[in-house]
This record gives structure tokens, C-alpha cells and sequence, in this order.
């Protein structure tokens, strides 16, 4: 009873947060707060495989391209399709394509769930390193498959004209349920099973626990709500194509995890928060007139500074800044 009643305590103040803050504050700030919330989506979700189960998965920039197309391509009307599509025509199966944006969003979850049920067989088969190299590949053959396949994502030219249906309040509640869902999967048997995975794979296994369905279960969860913030960082942005999901995403990703901590939830959140916001807070090092002198403008400079803080940081929180703990028990511990 006292969990519903957290429960239902936070996501009134949350929403109410969201909306005054959607209603109110300038654009730039709305953007940054929505630029955050789906990054807390991202974050939280590959923690679930990389740090709750201890799977060294390199693969979200691929599952948030799919996302992203998905979702595009089905906000996208007929019409719309057919003028951005020059290089060749648009599939007869694009063309049929079409939902409103919550569907559309679930619907990108769900098609990217079951991608990564279809990975989970070949990718299962190795660990560690190797597990590592084979995600990393995924990721790239994604990318690959946007940029050729022209009659399904427009090739290098990416889709525009996505219609602008994220808001942060949106965002916001998207944010809110993976929270509140990973974190019930994290305290249910379901999370222990996970948790033992990650501690001794050989072990688990040995006392009855199904190692391959708990590795596929966090793969594919993980890898919904990937979609899902792919999806909504298609309507945020209006605008996708193949540059946007890099490796380098997943090397953000990979930072706010381990900066917040592997396995910790809210360390996720923390670590989204200094990344997103940092970045942001610490722009003023690129332009000219540095802190009142007369300097030439520094492109790069805010990047320099931010790496040697996050060098610091991991030197004197070498598991991050909540290990595995969540922030909570951290309260608990000094009471």
C-alpha cells in the first residue's frame, strides 16, 4: 500500500512538473528537459541489459534507428512519402503504413522487441567480448541497411516533415513508465534471476535458472523502450537520418550508464542528467569572449573540459556514483 501511494504521490508531481514546465518555461529550455527525457529512456533501458544482467551489449544506436523509422514512417502520410522518396519509389509496404502517434510509438516498441528476439538466438551464443563485437555489428548493419535501402527509408536522405507530436509532457510520462517498469522488473524475481546472471552466469544455471530466457527477456525489454525513445526522438526532432545513429549514441548511452553506475536505475537517471545537461551548462567554453576577455571562440573547448570531469569523476567513484545501489539506499545507509 505505502509503494502505490509513493507511486501515485510522484507521478502527480511529476506530470504537474512537466506540464507547468512544458506551458511555461522559454523553448530552449522545453527542449533541453525533452532532449533529457528521452536520453532517460535510452539510458534506463540499456541499463537493464548492460548492468542489471551484465550483458556488454554495444547495439542501441541500431534499435533506436528502428525506432525511429518506424515511427516515422508511420506518422508520414501518403502524400508526404511520395515527394520526399527521390531516389526511388517508396515500397507499396511504406505506402500502407500509417497510425496515429501513440500507436505509433508501441508499435516501434513491439517491432523492435521482436528484432532483438531474433538477435537474441545468434547473439546468446557468445559472452563477454565477443558479445560485445557481434552488438557492435548489429548496429552497424542497421545503419547500413538505412542508407541502402532507399525504397524503405529514403537512403542517405533521411525523412523530414516528421509530424511534431513529442511534447515534454509526453516525453515526460514515456520517461516516467520505463522507470517505474524497470524498476519493478529490477525488485521482482525476474530482476534476482537477472542480478544472478550477471554475478556468475555458470552459477545460475547450475541452480535452475533459465540463463538464455533471462538474457532474452532484458534483451528484448530493453530494447522496446529503445524503439519507443527512437520514435520519439524522430517527432522531437522532425528529421531523421542514418548520421543520427552512429556509434556514437551508443557511446553516450555506454557513459551515462557507467557514470551513474551499472545496474543502478537512478544512477542512470543521474548519469543522463550530468551528460545532457552538462553538455549544455558547459557551452559557453566554445564561444568567443571567454568569461568576460577578449578570446578567440574555442569549438571544442566545452568537450575537453567535460571529458577531464568525467576522467575525475571514475577516478574517486571508480563503480560510478551509485555502484549498483539505487539512490535510496544510499538515504538508508547514512540513517
Amino acid at each position: 500500500m505505502r509503494y502505490f501511494t509513493t507511486l501515485i504521490i510522484t507521478t502527480i508531481l511529476v506530470i504537474g512538473t512537466l506540464y507547468f514546465a512544458n506551458n511555461h518555461l522559454d523553448g530552449y529550455s522545453v527542449m533541453i528537459l525533452s532532449n533529457l527525457g528521452i536520453f532517460i529512456i535510452l539510458a534506463v533501458s540499456y541499463n537493464l541489459i548492460n548492468g542489471v544482467t551484465g550483458q556488454f551489449s554495444l547495439e542501441p544506436n541500431g534499435f533506436v534507428a528502428i525506432g525511429a523509422y518506424v515511427t516515422a514512417l508511420l506518422l508520414l502520410d501518403k502524400d508526404s512519402k511520395s515527394m520526399q522518396f527521390m531516389l526511388s519509389d517508396p515500397s507499396p509496404f511504406v505506402m500502407w503504413m500509417h497510425a496515429s502517434f501513440i500507436p505509433a510509438l508501441l508499435i516501434s516498441g513491439v517491432v523492435t522487441s521482436l528484432v532483438a528476439l531474433t538477435l537474441a538466438f545468434p547473439v546468446f551464443r557468445v559472452r563477454g567480448d565477443y558479445l560485445a563485437i557481434v552488438t557492435l555489428g548489429f548496429g552497424f548493419i542497421i545503419r547500413i541497411f538505412a542508407i541502402n535501402q532507399d525504397a524503405y527509408t529514403n537512403g542517405s536522405m533521411g525523412l523530414s516533415s516528421i509530424p511534431h507530436d513529442a511534447n515534454l509532457l509526453w516525453i515526460g510520462i514515456f520517461a516516467l513508465i520505463t522507470v517505474v517498469v524497470v524498476l519493478n522488473i529490477v525488485y521482482s524475481k525476474f530482476g534476482r534471476a537477472m542480478k544472478a546472471v550477471r554475478d556468475d552466469e555458470d552459477a545460475a544455471n547450475a541452480m535452475g535458472v533459465n540463463t538464455f530466457k533471462m538474457k532474452t527477456y532484458a534483451f528484448m525489454t530493453s530494447a522496446f523502450f529503445e524503439g519507443i525513445g527512437g520514435g520519439l526522438m524522430a517527432t522531437l526532432l522532425t528529421t531523421i537520418s542514418p548520421d543520427q545513429f552512429t556509434f556514437m549514441l551508443t557511446f553516450q548511452l555506454l557513459i551515462m550508464v557507467v557514470l551513474g553506475g551499472l545496474g543502478s536505475i537512478t544512477g542512470s537517471i543521474m548519469g543522463a542528467i550530468i551528460v545532457v545537461v552538462g553538455m549544455e551548462w558547459l557551452r559557453f567554453l566554445d564561444e568567443p569572449n571567454l568569461l568576460g576577455f577578449t578570446t578567440d571562440a574555442h569549438p571544442g573547448l566545452r568537450m575537453v573540459v567535460f571529458s577531464i570531469i568525467l576522467i575525475l569523476v571514475m577516478l574517486f567513484a571508480r563503480k560510478g556514483l551509485l555502484g549498483d545501489k539505487e539512490i535510496w539506499d544510499k538515504f538508508r545507509k547514512q540513517k
